[in-house]
């Protein structure tokens, strides 16, 4: 009784998250960071470091994170982040993310086509700094929620995103070739 609800949980979760049931495992797709825990706070040395202040803890380094049970069909990765309480700002997009990474080290290079994940790319961050890659939490007077969202891609490289694509085009792009996503919170 207990396996058959278990295994009717990851159907639910698989469902609402958008995968089919044939493509979900007996496990349930997770996106998770030994930096913090979901709905946690995300710590200082993620925080941007072009807000202003001289705060030395702050050295906008994308945190790490880690993901387990993907559709047996993924084809590549891309992880989305948003500023759910800044009008879902878009902060970072990584895609391209070969299938045989399950996880990105902390402070991966601000580059469009960064060393590690070897293949991957990333989305120019137009906003309070120029970079390619990562920008972090910015919320110098408030406490904001921040969503990490890993998206199991149908393609293994979305050759319509250039180096001049903005993150609402990646995004939109990500989104119409998801076969499902996970993600984790964390406030900051």
């Amino acid at each position: 009784m207990e396996r058959t609800r278990t295994v009717l949980y990851a159907l639910l979760i698989a469902l609402v998250a958008g995968i089919t049931p044939a493509a979900a495992s007996s496990s349930a797709f997770v996106l998770s960071s030994p930096a913090f825990a979901n709905g946690g706070t995300i710590p200082k040395v993620h925080e941007c470091t072009s807000g202003g202040g001289n705060d030395p803890a702050k050295r906008n380094e994308s945190p790490p994170l880690t993901w387990t049970g993907a559709p047996a069909t993924a084809r590549s990765y891309a992880i989305v982040m948003r500023d759910l309480d800044n009008n879902n700002l878009i902060h970072w997009v990584i895609y391209d993310i070969p299938t045989t990474t399950t996880s990105l080290p902390q402070n991966v290079q601000h580059a469009y086509r960064p060393a590690v994940p070897a293949g991957s790319r990333q989305v120019y961050y137009r906003g309070s700094a120029s970079l390619y890659g990562y920008q972090g939490p910015c919320s110098p007077s408030t406490v904001n929620t921040y969503e990490f969202v890993v998206h199991a891609l149908n393609q293994t490289s979305l050759t319509t995103l250039t180096s001049s694509s903005s993150t609402q085009t990646a995004a939109r792009t990500i989104a119409a070739a998801s076969l499902g996503s996970a993600r984790i919170t964390g406030e900051s």
